[in-house]
């Protein structure tokens, strides 16, 4: 069912709106009127979509994790979730970074707080415990699965910090052969 071009627009602009407020100020401080007044639209439009500003960011994330799952998943089903087989041009993840480049400056900000980047972790840690392969662990039965995923998540998302830090000035296809190199090492992920 097509969603109402309206609405879109409503909500386009308060997401807008919401990502210039949170460059000055945490979530926690940003009202529903500055919101409705940056985003041009009234308190009653505000409410037919929304119950609080929370629900504006909220719902901007399940946006933006939708894309990023079917981002990092592309790969894996080109090649049949044969991991060995991924190319560097079939991995979209900095694509999608690059998407959505204004949100990701905000959650790698130094001075936003960690809930941010928590909720991105919680999201991308998700996609690496569905990837695992199994005959890895097997074979090490020494390591603690969560720990596991954790180092991983955080090596995916250093990369992304460390492309922040750089001002998004590194080609997402420089970035895409940097990863299939690291990743090629010896990784639970590869099944190497």
């Amino acid at each position: 069912m097509k969603q109402d071009l309206r609405i879109i627009k409503t909500q386009e602009s308060l997401r807008q709106a919401l990502l210039t407020l949170l460059k000055s100020k945490p979530l926690e401080s940003i009202t529903i009127a500055e919101l409705c007044r940056l985003a041009k639209i009234n308190r009653g439009t505000f409410y037919l979509h929304y119950r609080d500003v929370h629900g504006v960011f909220k719902h901007y994330l399940e946006v933006i994790v939708e894309d990023l799952r079917l981002s990092y998943e592309e790969p894996y089903y080109k090649t049949n979730f044969i991991i060995q087989n991924i190319e560097a041009d079939m991995i979209k993840i900095f694509h999608h970074v690059k998407k959505y480049q204004d949100f990701y400056q905000i959650i790698f900000d130094e001075k936003m707080p960690m809930m941010y980047y928590y909720l991105l972790f919680d999201t991308v840690r998700s996609f690496m415990k569905e990837s695992l392969d199994v005959k890895y662990l097997e074979a090490e039965p020494d390591i603690n699965i969560d720990y596991l995923i954790s180092y991983q998540t955080n090596a995916i998302l250093g990369i992304l910090i460390e492309w922040h830090r750089q001002g998004f000035k590194t080609s997402m296809d420089e970035l895409n052969e940097q990863l299939i190199k690291i990743v090629s090492i010896n990784s639970p992920f590869t099944g190497k």
